[in-house]
């Protein structure tokens, strides 16, 4: 199955869907992981507080398809500072297995510790070291990416933020279609709550003759956000990743959106006061 592309403003692509590992650890979450790749699955998302990038890196290893597969991690706030991030970083590498991760990520910028951007100068030092091919950012808001782009005159290929119905993120997207930074969703289906129940979810699924579940990794589609929707079970992997047949009209898209609530976080989780080390 053949997934479309994504590409940023300086020429990176990445996979339209991607792989969500949280949770997925030890030999079970390699072998669930290792299923995902050979379903389709290119990108495949992790962290260093995830702990199982040992097990994303034994599956990715084990794949015939290395060379398409774009494995990620992420920076701890515990390890912001430079020196301390250059070293998470290769421990990261080291601990895949791989030759290098090829996309490498700040998983949050904790601005009350004000250390984000000597953690991304340590991730540009790690690029141009080879240690990782791509860089971005998690959780980043607007005036986060705007200040590291003013101070290292290098922009993120990718920012991955809280993302669903019942938070849209319209003026976030906007922000970052304009930057040439592409976005990737986290919850992407909105973790557990009743998300797929919605009417206008169900009988927009109904309409098309697919699973709510599709439904809003449609919606995700069509507005160009890469949705990283977790799965262990091999038809639950291959039912998410058969989504881009699906074609929902403005009015779906915009019934959908229209979902969207002020308080739709799933955990409160601002980027602008919440931290994460």
């Amino acid at each position: 199955m053949a997934i479309p592309h994504l590409t940023a403003a300086d020429g990176t692509t990445l996979p339209a869907i991607g792989l969500g590992t949280y949770q997925l650890t030890g030999s079970e979450g390699a072998a669930a992981i290792g299923q995902a790749i050979a379903a389709g699955y290119r990108l495949i998302d992790s962290a260093v507080n995830y702990e199982n990038e040992g097990a994303v890196g034994r599956a990715a290893r084990s794949a015939q398809a290395r060379d398409e597969l774009v494995v990620t991690s992420k920076l701890p706030g515990r390890h912001h500072r430079y020196d301390e991030a250059l070293t998470t970083i290769e421990e990261s590498v080291f601990r895949t297995g791989l030759d290098q991760l090829d996309l490498y990520l700040i998983h949050w910028p904790n601005p009350r510790v004000d250390l984000y951007v000597q953690a991304w100068r340590a991730l540009i030092e790690a690029r141009e070291r080879g240690l990782v091919k791509h860089i971005g950012l998690s959780n980043f808001l607007p005036e986060h990416i705007d200040r590291l782009v003013a101070e290292t005159g290098v922009a993120p290929v990718v920012n991955q933020i809280e993302v669903h119905p019942y938070f849209p993120q319209q003026e976030a997207i906007d922000f970052h279609r304009a930057h040439g930074i592409l976005v990737q969703a986290w919850s992407p289906l909105g973790r557990g709550n009743d998300l797929q129940q919605q009417r206008t979810v169900v009988e927009i699924a109904a309409a098309h003759g697919i699973s709510p579940a599709q439904a809003i990794l449609a919606w995700h589609v069509a507005r160009q956000v890469i949705p990283l929707p977790k799965a262990a079970s091999p038809q639950r992997q291959d039912e998410n990743l058969d989504v881009f047949g699906i074609k929902l009209n403005d009015q779906e898209v915009e019934a959908i959106t229209a979902l969207g609530r002020p308080d739709g976080r799933l955990a409160g989780q601002d980027p602008a006061t919440y931290e994460e080390f």
